[in-house]
């Protein structure tokens, strides 16, 4: 077995228990193990990382881990320039098209609402996310850190909070997309693009009183819904109005 020293970095360090924190360690490592491995043996999903450095040069995944190596492992960076070092993937993790597994619907919806492609069902299986996400290069969100760590994953991100506002703070920050937010651009229902329609063309399918009020419409061809700024509209407004006015530092 190889003997390696590793230190993790920034919110890596969740899913590390408390005493490995914030602090370099010794881990054996099964012989012939690469660095991707050692990594998930530790907990921590690969989809996490974004740099790895083995005795101070850049590796990437498939790095042999050695006997008396010293591993530093860092996440996504956003302030931090690090383009000249080899990251471990050929494309960065900030990718605003995504996959939403089975327990964030909510989630979902409200990347919907601002803009963001984002896949959903209710009834996805872990191995159609994975699918999904190799074949139409799509992020995946997900609580499970098991489906984070399949082999055929290269992007993806744990998100750690619990209600979906917080859900919603936590990926524009990690992900740096609030450049990125066109609020109302998609189908809630089945996340399809909208487009302009004009007023003629709905007033006989919308309550006779949206029709006097309201002359900006749109609709979402695949399903042949009607959207306008009402009441549900300044509803969702307002509940998201937080998380977008308050980016963290």
């Amino acid at each position: 077995m190889a003997v390696a020293e590793f230190r993790f970095y920034e919110e890596l360090n969740d899913f590390l228990p408390p005493e490995r924190r914030k602090r370099t360690f010794a881990h054996a490592c099964a012989r012939r193990a690469t660095v991707k491995n050692a990594i998930e043996a530790l907990g921590v999903p690969h989809t996490e990382v974004e740099l790895i450095l083995a005795n101070h040069d850049s590796v990437d995944f498939s790095y042999l881990v050695r006997d008396g190596d010293h591993i530093s492992v860092y996440p996504q960076f956003e302030a931090l320039d690090v383009t000249p070092l080899l990251r471990v993937r050929e494309r960065p993790l900030r990718n605003t098209r995504f996959i939403a597994d089975a327990h964030l619907g909510a989630l979902a919806k409200y990347l919907r609402i601002l803009g963001f492609d984002t896949l959903y069902r209710n009834d996805y299986a872990d191995s159609e996310v994975v699918e999904i996400s190799v074949a139409e290069h799509r992020g995946i969100l997900s609580r499970d850190k098991g489906l984070l760590m399949q082999r055929a994953v290269t992007h993806g991100c744990f998100v750690r909070a619990i209600k979906p506002l917080e859900q919603i703070e936590e990926v524009l920050d990690r992900l740096d997309l609030y450049r990125a937010v066109q609020p109302f651009t998609r189908c809630l229902l089945c996340n399809a693009p909208l487009e302009v329609i004009s007023k003629e063309e709905v007033s006989s399918r919308v309550p006779p009183d949206t029709a006097k009020y309201y002359d900006d419409f749109r609709t979402c061809r695949p399903c042949d819904r009607i959207y306008w700024p009402g009441s549900h509209y300044r509803r969702l407004s307002a509940l998201l109005d937080r998380a977008l006015n308050h980016p963290k530092q």
